[in-house]
């Protein structure tokens, strides 16, 4: 899978979890097997980059106040004021997703033959998006670990990531739409294995997938 043939077939494959779910490290495990990863997250951070013209339409939205004084986007002060308030948060939602959406298209489109394309998307099931994929790969955790991590490492408060919780899908939402589930409950060894066994199986697929494909030609 690393040195697939000339003209293969992309295997495009869905990763998603809850905040805190430790989804960012099963896809960095997939990027060391060989996936190429294109992050939702970083791409939503680059789209609001000073000069863009995104940042310019949130100003416009949400007012100067969300703007740090190097000019680059306050995200910890726009998620405080559109977690907790739908409104808000739906106005957000309308200028970032579809800007988010036409960059990793791209992204996608441009992925070399052959190649497994790991999309790591937060918002999968909240935007109906699960379908169209080749595999879904869904990453949960116990709610106290998540909780403790998001303290840990975002310096989050309990009621802080409680509300990002609630405004995103449910632990059985995101079930319902898996082709692998995998617990991210804080065991290396197990978390080491899961990756590896879901890599084995992702080659598997790709191959059959291309198996059908050319059968169909």
């Amino acid at each position: 899978m690393t040195d697939p043939a000339a003209g293969a077939p992309v295997t495009k494959i869905a990763l998603t979890g809850g905040i805190g779910s430790g989804k960012s490290t099963v896809a960095r495990l997939l990027a060391e097997r060989g996936a190429l990863v294109v992050d939702a997250d970083q791409v939503a951070r680059d789209l609001v980059a000073p000069g863009r013209p995104a940042l310019a339409q949130i100003i416009a939205e949400f007012g100067g106040g969300v703007v740090l004084p190097d000019g680059a986007l306050d995200r910890s002060g726009l998620a405080a004021i559109v977690f907790g308030d739908e409104q808000r948060l739906a106005a957000l939602n309308a200028i970032m997703l579809p800007r988010i959406a036409g960059e990793t298209e791209a992204m996608l489109a441009q992925a070399p033959p052959g190649s497994v394309v790991v999309y790591d998307m937060p918002l999968l099931v909240e935007q109906g998006l699960q379908s169209g994929w080749d595999h879904v790969v869904v990453v949960e955790a116990p709610l106290p670990i998540r909780l403790a991590r998001l303290a840990r490492d975002r310096g989050m408060t309990d009621p802080e990531a409680r509300a990002r919780m609630a405004a995103q899908a449910t632990d059985e939402q995101r079930r319902a739409v898996a082709d692998t589930l995998i617990v991210n409950d804080g065991d290396l060894r197990e978390r080491q294995d899961a990756v590896t066994a879901l890599w084995q199986a992702l080659a598997t697929k790709a191959a059959r997938l291309r198996q059908v494909r050319e059968d169909l030609r």
